[in-house]
This record gives C-alpha cells, sequence and structure tokens, in this order.
C-alpha cells in the first residue's frame, strides 16, 4: 500500500517566505538624535526674544517685509515636527520601506530653520546674503562632482579632483596676470586641469597602477609644487604674476530681482553661469545620447561594451581628461572670482568634499549637485551667525560643514552602488 505525499503548490507557501525583509535604522536613528540636540537646544536651553529674517535686498523687484519670528515658539514647533518625521521614518524603517527623499529633504530643511531662528536670537539674519555666500562656496564643488562624476561614470575613481582644482586656481592666476585677461586664463585652468587627469589617466589606465594611490599622490604632487611655486616665484613678484583681473558681476534682468533667490542665483559672474550649463549638459549628456550610453556602458561593463565594438581604454582616457577640464574650470573660480589673488592651498580640501558630493548624490549629476549646495549652505552659516552675534562657538561653526557631509554620506545615503567597474583596471582579452 502506497502513501502519496501532497507536494504543497507554489502560491500555497507562507507569505512570509515570498520576500526578504530587510530593515535599515540609519535614517530613524539620525532623526532621532537630531530631534534630542533640537529639544536640548529649542527648549531646554531655548533663547527668549523675536529674530528677525531680511528676505530682500535694495535692489528686488518687490520688497518684501522682514519677518519677525517668536524664538521659543518657532524651536517648539520644529521639535514637535522633528518628532512626527522622526516617528513617519520609524514606521517606514519597521516595514522594510525606504524613507523617501522628500521626507529627509523636509526634516533637514525645518531642522536648520529652527537653528537658524535660534541661533540669532534677538537679531536679523539677511537671508539673500546667505544664500548668496552658500552658491559662491559651493561653486568650485559642484564643478568638482561634475567632473568626479564623468569620471566614476566611465569607470576611474577621481581622487585627484583637489589636484585638479589647485592646478586650475594656480594656473588661472598666474595665466590671466600676464594676459590680462580673465578669459584666458579661465581657459588654461582647464588646461590644468587636463594636464593632472592626464598623468591620472596614464598611470591608472595605461600602467594599471591603482586608480586611488595616483590620485593621493596627484594630490601631494599639486599641492607641494604650488607652495612652492607659491613661495619662490608669486610671493615675491605678486603684481606681475599674482593679480589676476576678476570676471565682472553680470544681473539678468528681471531675474536678478526676484526676492530671496534672485541676488544669489542670477547676479552672478560668468563662471557661474557656465556652471549651471555645465550641470544641465552632464545630466543630458550622461543619460539623453549616445556618447553617455557608451561611457555609463564601460563603467558598468567594459567586458559587454567591449564586445559591442567600444574601445574601452580610449572611452575611459578621453572622459578623464574631460572630467579633469571641468575640475580645472573650479579652480580657476578660486582666483577670477572669489579671492582678488592665489593663495597658498586656497582650495583647502575642497576636492575630498567634491568627491564626497559623488557619492552622496549616487553618481548623478543633479543630485551631486544639491550634495555640494548642502556643504556650501553649511559653511555659509559661520558667516552669517557670526555677523548676527550668534552665541554659537566658531569652532563649533567651522566643523559643522564636515559633521554634515560625514552624516549625510555614512548616515543618511545609506548603501548605495557606484558604477559596477569603477576603480578596476581593464584588461582586454
Amino acid at each position: 500500500m502506497s502513501t502519496t505525499v501532497a507536494t504543497p503548490r507554489f502560491d500555497e507557501l507562507p507569505t512570509h517566505l515570498d520576500r526578504a525583509v530587510v530593515k535599515s535604522w540609519k535614517v530613524p536613528a539620525i532623526f532621532a538624535v537630531f530631534t534630542v540636540v533640537g529639544i536640548v537646544l529649542f527648549v531646554v536651553l531655548g533663547r527668549n526674544g523675536v529674530t528677525h529674517f531680511n528676505l530682500s535686498t535694495s535692489t528686488d523687484l518687490i520688497k518684501l517685509p522682514i519677518a519677525a519670528v517668536p524664538t521659543r515658539g518657532a524651536g517648539i514647533i520644529v521639535v514637535i515636527v522633528s518628532a512626527v518625521l522622526t516617528a513617519i521614518a520609524v514606521a517606514l524603517s519597521y516595514t522594510a520601506r525606504k524613507v523617501p527623499l522628500g521626507v529627509i529633504t523636509l526634516f533637514a530643511v525645518v531642522f536648520f530653520a529652527g537653528f537658524l531662528t535660534w541661533a540669532a536670537a534677538g537679531h536679523t539674519l539677511a537671508v539673500p546674503g546667505l544664500l548668496l555666500s552658500a552658491i559662491g562656496i559651493s561653486v568650485p564643488l559642484i564643478f568638482g562632482a561634475l567632473g568626479g562624476v564623468v569620471s566614476e561614470r566611465v569607470g576611474v575613481v577621481n581622487v585627484a579632483i583637489e589636484g585638479q582644482l589647485l592646478a586650475g586656481a594656480f594656473v588661472s592666476a598666474v595665466v590671466a596676470t600676464v594676459t590680462h585677461q580673465a578669459l584666458i586664463g579661465f581657459i588654461a585652468a582647464m588646461v590644468a586641469g587636463v594636464l593632472v587627469s592626464a598623468i591620472l589617466a596614464v598611470f591608472s589606465i595605461t600602467y594599471l597602477v591603482d586608480q586611488v594611490i595616483v590620485g593621493v599622490v596627484l594630490n601631494v604632487l599639486v599641492i607641494g609644487l604650488t607652495d612652492f611655486l607659491y613661495s619662490q616665484v608669486l610671493a615675491s613678484n605678486a603684481p606681475t604674476l599674482n593679480a589676476p583681473p576678476h570676471f565682472p558681476f553680470l544681473p539678468i534682468p528681471i531675474l536678478s530681482g526676484i526676492p530671496v533667490i534672485g541676488p544669489a542665483l542670477f547676479r552672478q559672474t560668468i563662471i557661474v553661469y557656465l556652471m549651471y550649463a555645465a550641470i544641465f549638459l552632464v545630466w543630458f549628456a550622461l543619460f539623453k545620447t549616445r556618447w553617455g550610453l557608451r561611457v555609463r556602458a564601460v563603467g558598468e561593463h567594459p567586458t559587454a561594451a567591449d564586445t559591442v565594438g567600444i574601445n574601452v581604454n580610449r572611452t575611459r582616457f578621453l572622459n578623464v581628461l574631460l572630467a579633469g577640464a571641468i575640475a580645472g574650470a573650479g579652480g580657476a573660480y578660486y582666483s577670477l572670482a572669489a579671492s582678488p589673488l592665489f593663495t597658498r592651498e586656497v582650495t583647502a580640501g575642497a576636492g575630498y568634499i567634491a568627491l564626497a558630493a559623488v557619492i552622496f548624490g549616487r553618481w548623478n549629476p543633479l543630485l551631486a549637485t544639491l550634495a555640494a549646495l548642502l556643504f556650501g549652505f553649511t559653511s555659509s552659516l559661520q558667516f552669517s551667525l557670526s555677523a548676527a552675534g550668534s552665541p554659537v562657538p566658531s569652532e563649533f561653526m567651522l566643523m559643522l560643514p564636515y559633521v554634515v557631509t560625514i552624516l549625510a554620506v555614512a548616515g543618511l545615503v545609506g548603501h548605495s552602488r557606484g558604477p559596477a567597474a569603477s576603480g578596476k583596471p581593464y584588461i582586454k582579452s
């Protein structure tokens, strides 16, 4: 006598086996920490008085009134909203759902607004000036991040952004001073970035040297070389070699008169307007053109790209040079717009922040730009709050941009995957 054991059908299996549930508590944990910080600052150590926000300049088309915000009341509202958003993040993570970028952005905006209100209690904070400073700090970072995106999308890790920015700043100052033409200095900065990238490409693509090591060595080389030339040549010949002409400000009619954002976005130099164009062009070229498809194919699966006739190493070489030109243009901003002359190590680690923006932005030009703007905004806070008489220690304000960058990359980004072949040399079989 035989017995038949019934095999359960697939659709009769328990539903909890259909998929693995992965819960990430990074974002809720960070939200909770900042909510506790908000309770301490805005409630326990809450400040009385009224914070005034000046939203207009004298040249705006429409003059907005100064906004008066009760400091303690605003702080309590911020804590309540932060707690609600934290609860939403906990609920989403508990059900293994990703916290939307909109929720993260809203939390950041609300908390920063509360912090500004608390820090500037009893004083007036000029919002257009804060945004203008943020854009100015972000320009080299955005150029560097765009160069990093192009390079890494094609499969080459570009740790040498710092060297490309610094080389662009140095060369643009010297060339613009000698030729008395800021535009020629700007072009020379791009060439300097290309030369740094050429060394990176030769060693990492042709000779298969580790890309990260080559990038770090190039940064040290450019820092040492520019320091030496500055102390031995530029310092003693500043009028003839380090007094570059600057690009003038070119306000865009009507747009520059928009309250709050007009002065920051549309009352700028030609370099900033070129940055706007570069952001769009890099995004459009990467995701909407045949060139971008080839670049992404080489960065994701070079063997498959080679199979369909794409010259992998040639594509990588040319795009690493393009990335250097973009980063070099960012370096020119230091000498031809931001400061009156080139100074030693003027980039101050901006290349590494740009590299972090690439990762934070998930190798997307638009998101990397937003990440760079975040760093620029937090950096500009130290100047605006100092002018407003904030009680926050200056040492804390100096470290704030880097703390925000670390939290953003390590916590809010979570697990992100870059191009699969990034950092891996390709050897044709």
